[in-house]
């Protein structure tokens, strides 16, 4: 109960540190920048953050935290609107929604779909930041106990886990996304004793491929070629009903909202997997309880709220491993990352230590954004419909520019605007293979810390293999690699269940 106390003082502290004028404004204007970037089909929340990092390159660290954290929140939400009206997505986390969205809009109800996405969209965030204020500072003093041992196989069980979850029908595509990322990490001097890798004698290669160019290119400029080759989308139905759902309407469905911000929290502190497997996984455990199956994909409010309450309750679960593992949850909380490290902040096992308050400020910051969404989302609806009416032909080229100025913008060198534009069409042409964009993006941040902590675990054991093995967490980590690897392999998984068959008594054989 002390504890529990204790971390309600500090995160009242922290809501009362941002209560000033500057701060406000600042969460007024990204929060609906970032709802205007989810609604916008082709924007993406990981391209919103990434470019608007840029924008706070010379602010105070938790103002510029702050900005990002109502961008990414909003634009997870704002997500739903093209979702609802145009059967699109807004973002990729919002696919899910198109499914009860859309039918809703077409059956004159686009009004109270959109209050349904706002009201879950706003719960399943405040559950998701519950968790982040209790379980976050038990992760990070959990943390202390990892070596380089545990971080080696932390960083391969974040890729595999993010190849098999993003690719569902292929795992093997997630994981060759994964290792062409950790691939391109290893492009540079190393970090150890800086010796030089793959530059083949150019300069600009020796630092490597920075993470902002490559996650605008790999999510912004391959959207832009993918919205392009598509065809356009019309508006189909505006909202003419009420808005604004009654209490009742909304806590009807609590075991939906509860079980969906749940599950939505849980999967986004699995490293690199995001919102959108958040909303599908939410959005099938809905199903399978609902006792109205056959709704569902026809125009189901407990889908919908199941598929928005888990997008949004998944935000503040993928902040919780960047703070305290440095591992992202999810793409948008890559860049998040990046954009701590770029301010000062070193998220990682130590926060807990040397800037405990930090962590408690990010809650209030989830919380501020939160309250932001709630705002815009019941008042400014109507108004923001006009948004999806802008041209795509005019949209594009300006998110094309902003795409090379953002990524030009941090070390102001030439070459990263090729990097991003060679991302761009490698992220596109992989799009078009049906390659998942995460696993690759999470493996270039990976790279790193796979590489350091593979060498100096070497060094602590003198070239022994056996303590990666044998240490308890590695052990855990790796046996669980391994059995998620094979259990996506058909026929080590049909071995698998012929020896688990074999093994049970004759009386829980079928018909036995």
């Amino acid at each position: 109960m002390a504890a529990l106390l204790q971390n309600l003082n500090q995160f009242l502290t922290a809501i009362a540190g941002f209560l000033t004028p500057l701060a406000l404004f600042h969460v007024f204007w990204s929060t609906l920048l970032g709802i205007i970037i989810g609604a916008l089909p082709g924007l993406t929340a990981t391209m919103g953050v990434a470019l608007v990092t840029t924008l706070t390159y010379k602010l105070p660290p938790d103002l510029a935290i702050l900005i990002l954290i109502c961008v990414y929140n909003g634009a997870i939400y704002g997500g739903s609107r093209s979702a609802i009206l145009l059967n699109i997505p807004g973002t990729p986390a919002n696919a899910a929604t198109t499914l009860d969205g859309f039918p809703l809009a077409r059956a004159g109800l686009a009004g109270k779909a959109m209050g349904i996405a706002t009201s879950g969209s706003v719960l399943g965030s405040l559950i998701g930041m519950f968790f982040l204020a209790t379980v976050a500072p038990i992760l990070g003093n959990y943390a202390l106990k990892f070596q380089s041992f545990e971080f080696f196989w932390l960083a391969i069980f974040g890729i595999v886990i993010s190849g098999h979850l993003t690719a569902l029908e292929d795992p093997m595509k997630g994981w060759i996304a994964g290792f062409l990322g950790l691939l391109t990490a290893m492009v540079g001097q190393e970090g150890i004793h800086a010796y030089d890798r793959f530059a083949y004698g150019k300069t600009e290669l020796l630092g490597g491929f920075a993470l902002i160019p490559a996650m605008v290119g790999a999510f912004g400029f391959a959207e832009v070629l993918t919205v392009m080759r598509n065809p356009a989308a019309e508006v189909v139905q505006e909202a003419r009903d009420s808005i604004i759902p009654r209490l009742g309407e909304v806590f009807r469905y609590w075991r939906t909202i509860i079980r969906s911000g749940l599950i939505g929290t849980i999967i986004g502190i699995i490293p690199g997997v995001g919102e959108d497997i958040a909303a599908w996984v939410s959005y099938a455990a809905a199903r399978r309880k609902s006792k109205e199956r056959e709704k569902f994909g026809k125009g189901s409010v407990d889908g919908l709220m199941a598929a928005e309450t888990g997008n949004n309750a998944c935000v503040p679960g993928a902040i919780i491993p960047a703070l305290t593992l440095a591992i992202p949850g999810s793409a948008p909380a890559a860049v998040l990352l990046a954009a701590m490290f770029i301010h000062g902040v070193r998220p990682g096992p130590m926060i807990m230590i040397e800037s405990p308050e930090f962590v408690y400020q990010v809650v209030a910051m989830v919380f501020f954004s939160t309250v932001g969404m709630l705002i815009f989302g019941f008042t400014l609806t109507k108004p923001l419909l006009w948004v999806l009416a802008v041209p795509r032909t005019r949209l594009m080229p300006v998110v094309f520019v902003l795409c090379a100025i953002g990524s030009y913008a941090i070390t102001q060198r030439t070459f990263d605007i090729w990097v991003m534009i060679g991302f761009g069409i490698f992220g596109f042409v992989l799009r078009e293979m049906k390659y998942p964009m995460a696993p690759l993006v999470l493996g270039i941040i990976l790279g790193d810390i796979l590489d350091k902590n593979l060498r100096r675990g070497l060094v602590l054991s003198d070239g022994d293999l056996t303590p990666f093995f044998t240490r308890p967490i590695s052990l855990v980590l790796w046996l669980i690699t391994m059995s998620s690897i094979l259990l996506s392999i058909e026929p080590a998984r049909h071995a698998l269940q012929r020896g688990v068959h074999a093994c049970l008594p004759r009386r829980f054989h079928k018909g036995g």
